[in-house]
């Protein structure tokens, strides 16, 4: 897959469907914190055999029809990590079409294809949420979804080849799970620094979550980068593990495409595995720092662009970062 920001680690390459043996599967239990969704005849259906950690080999039984959710546990994990709401699971998946058990998208299956899925209906697809909700961090779980509760953004249905009356299969090993986030959250503590001319205007709310304005001109066609606040702490250095608060904006349509405000907890990702603009943006700037970047389409997603979220092979990004550690 594409050089991507944390977002973008959520849909991957597609490959081949393999049959299998159906296996045993089992669904979790309630605990006093959590209550996971309730497994169904469609989801014990769905056979995911392999290993944990390695893409399952799966077998459907399609057409699938439910109303509602259905989650089942191929593998239950052991660990004391469990995706609460507000958490954050980190995950490879993979994506089946209801319809016709075909693979519509897959995550790679080692470290650069880790997916941070946030547990929050609100900010990402209720199905899906379901599915990961109260898994212990070394689970394999599966989800069978409706329509209802999966795609409601018509453009990006089409974009993976699901028909607005199909079902998804969503089978998903959960690798470790953030907790989640305080209340209040971290910021950049560095110094104000001047603004910068030609640059979008940036203002702090009180949790300092970023509102970025677009000037009314044309874009600039080499890569910007401005340090709005200046830290004192450690230099982020080449391929670099980084946690970071940022939001991504579209410079032509004024729309956010990613944010990890909105989740309500930072991310965290190595500079190796992010686009060209947002890696020398990072790379070579201090802990306590908040940047802005401004990143035309070739050191951004070039001529294909990233469709699933509406960015175009001409359209140029904007992101405001905070830079809250190393390691």
């Amino acid at each position: 897959m594409r050089k991507a920001i944390p977002f973008f680690l959520t849909l991957g390459v597609v490959a081949s469907l393999a049959a299998c043996v159906p296996g045993d599967s089992t669904t979790a239990e309630p605990s006093a914190d959590c209550a996971p969704t309730a497994s169904g005849s469609a989801s014990e259906a769905v056979s995911a055999s392999g290993d944990f950690g390695t893409k399952p080999t799966i077998e459907i039984n399609f057409p699938t029809d439910v109303s509602e959710t259905e989650r089942s546990v191929a593998i239950k994990g052991d660990g004391d990590q469990v995706a609460v709401e507000g958490a954050v699971a980190n995950v490879y998946f993979t994506l089946y079409s209801g319809a016709t058990g075909e693979e519509l998208s897959a995550t790679s299956y080692d470290e650069a294809g880790i997916a941070p899925l946030p547990v929050d209906a609100e900010q990402f697809l209720v199905g899906i949420v379901k599915t990961i909700q109260c898994s212990t961090a070394g689970s394999r779980v599966v989800g069978v979804i409706p329509p209802d509760e999966s795609f409601a953004d018509e453009s990006a249905r089409l974009e993976l080849g699901v028909e607005a009356d199909d079902d998804i299969v969503f089978v998903a090993d959960v690798i470790s799970v953030d907790a989640p986030a305080d209340p209040a959250l971290p910021r950049a503590d560095g110094d104000d620094q001047p603004a910068d001319d030609g640059f979008p205007t940036v203002e702090l709310d009180d949790d300092g979550r970023p509102t970025i304005t677009i000037p009314s001109t044309d874009p600039p066609a080499e890569l910007g980068v401005a340090v709005l606040k200046q830290g004192d702490g450690a230099t982020v250095e080449e391929n670099s593990d980084v946690t970071v608060h940022y939001v991504g904006m579209n410079w032509t349509t004024g729309e956010i495409f990613d944010e990890s405000w909105a989740r309500g907890t930072p991310s965290n990702f190595n500079t190796g595995q992010v686009v060209s603009g947002f890696k020398t943006a990072l790379e070579g700037q201090k802990v306590g720092s908040q940047i802005i970047a401004v990143l035309p389409p070739s050191e951004g997603y070039g001529e294909a662009g990233a469709p699933d979220v509406g960015i175009s092979g001409t359209d140029t990004l904007v992101f405001v970062v905070d830079i809250l550690g190393i390691g």
